[in-house]
């Protein structure tokens, strides 16, 4: 005999008002007479149900980016690029999210790292008539959006915390829309505002925080474009409180009495794995997609990158950086190890296997893929100049699964160890690349402990922000901002901040 299971709730009203009432329909028109209801088209045009029931910080996040069309900068499935649940697992593994949900601070660091400007607020930190101020203003626009962060016992629901998108707001009866993403469990309704404080007034047993709201819009600025850091790198702890903490204390040594003094310094001392830390953002294609033409689009963001390429190979710092890998001080073991990385088999393996993480939703699996057979080919048609490709064969589970990767041009020459020939052009940001990111991303006061005042003034000169082109500032600034938040993880203080 089947057992029974559970289809849906019935949602307790009062205090809610469900959505598709006959009073729910008569609020959302008086509302929409109102001007507060404007958010809501793009919302539910995006709508979907959370996945997994641990899921709701994370499909709430996916309505909110897709209604706000932000580019994810990768694809989801095929060509398409797309947010879904499976790719917002930076800030924290999904199977984690899965068995244990996820903190208000970590649904903010996603968004933050989706590309989204995130304005965060805990109940202890704000106030009701803040937050009503708040959620007016959204509702009346289509460039901002809430995701709140409540307790369910408020509204007499099943269930301890949860995050779902605000619709709506009926000023009359100060009443909000929830569009709750567990629609398994109960429709959108509407809950009186005061109520719904309430129940964002509340502490999250996980973390010790209250819960809160938080705002989440378009960034002004564009995300990054080639450089990334990787906050899933198993030594991005390590690495953020180097950078941070122990760079300014390095830079007091009296031995340092030159450029090249410095970068001895820092090159010397790096972490381990630093190149696995800072990752460079390649685009991957599936091979069955056919055509041997790049679309537009696609050509637009190769050039773009290329370009951000190029303004790095042009600043002073990068010329310092190269000079000192060329010479005897970048002979230790971890400055190497980023050598050993810079052969274009390994790296076209290494991001052919991520591209096919990213695509089939397994991002952030160890060892899950596998990439073999890597060949370089130069896609051109029409008159345009030629584009790079490199391909890979990549294997899990013992299916075969083919992946291109759009490369950017470096004008960098390569040994006939590339795998593609004596004449090979570099096509990736090698380790002066990234180093001179890094040091370009690093914060300002970083230098302020070197003693030679001379020194000091020309390695400020070197690193500043202030000359770069646009576009490669934009790039270092998101670098920098990646930084920071990074090292607020690793102090535990994102908890104890805004977010």
């Amino acid at each position: 005999m089947a057992l029974a299971g559970l289809y849906r709730r019935i949602l307790p009203s009062p205090p809610a008002i469900e959505f598709s009432s006959s009073e729910g329909k008569q609020l959302f028109s008086e509302a929409l007479q109102s001007g507060t209801m404007e958010g809501f088209f793009k919302l539910i045009s995006y709508f979907q149900t959370q996945s997994e029931p641990a899921y709701c910080g994370l499909a709430s996040l996916s309505v909110v980016l897709n209604a706000l069309a932000i580019d994810p900068g990768r694809k989801w499935k095929g060509p398409w690029r797309w947010f879904d649940e499976s790719m917002l697992d930076c800030c924290e593994p999904l199977e984690k999210v899965k068995a244990k949900g996820i903190t208000f601070a970590k649904v903010a660091c996603l968004a933050e790292c989706a590309g989204a400007q995130v304005e965060s607020f805990r109940s202890n930190k704000s106030s009701i008539d803040d937050f009503r101020r708040h959620i007016m203003n959204c509702t009346a626009s289509e460039d901002c959006h809430i995701i709140a962060s409540y307790h369910r016992a408020a509204f007499k629901q099943t269930g301890t915390g949860h995050f779902s998108p605000i619709g709506g707001y009926h000023a009359g009866r100060d009443m909000a829309l929830i569009l709750d993403v567990a629609r398994f469990k109960y429709p959108p309704h509407w809950v009186p505002l005061s109520l719904l404080w309430e129940a964002m007034d509340t502490i999250d047993e996980a973390t010790g925080h209250h819960r809160g709201f938080m705002l989440i819009s378009r960034l002004q600025r564009a995300p990054s474009l080639l450089y990334t850091l990787s906050c899933r790198h198993e030594s991005w702890v390590r690495t953020a409180k180097y950078l941070i903490e122990d760079v300014p204390v390095l830079l007091k040594s009296d031995d340092i009495k030159s450029v090249q003094d410095i970068l001895t310094v820092l090159f010397t001392s790096l972490p381990t794995n630093i190149g696995e830390f800072v990752k460079w953002v390649a685009e991957v294609r599936r091979q069955e997609e056919g055509g041997s033409k790049l679309s537009e689009e696609e050509k637009a963001r190769l050039a773009v990158k290329e370009e951000v390429l190029k303004e790095v190979h042009e600043t002073e710092l990068y010329k310092c950086v190269t000079e000192w890998l060329s010479s005897p001080s970048s002979c230790c073991r971890k400055v190497s190890s980023l050598h050993d990385k810079d052969s274009l088999p390994e790296i076209a393996a290494s991001v052919c296997c991520q591209g096919a993480e990213l695509l089939t939703g397994m991002h952030g699996t160890a060892g899950g893929f596998c990439c073999s057979a890597t060949c370089v080919k130069c896609l051109k048609g029409d008159g345009d100049p030629p584009k790079t490709v490199v391909s890979g064969m990549v294997t899990s589970g013992g299916g075969e699964q083919g992946f291109d990767m759009l490369v950017p041009m470096s004008q960098t020459k390569l040994g006939s160890d590339c795998g593609c020939g004596p004449s090979c052009i570099g096509m990736h940001p090698a380790s002066n690349d990234v180093l001179t990111a890094l040091l370009l991303a690093l914060p300002p006061h970083t230098w302020s402990s070197i003693k030679e005042e001379k020194l000091l003034a020309k390695i400020q000169g070197l690193v500043s922000t202030e000359n770069l082109p646009p576009i490669l500032q934009e790039e270092v600034l998101q670098l920098r901002w990646q930084l920071n938040f990074l090292k607020k993880c690793q102090d535990n203080k994102v908890d104890d901040d805004v977010y």
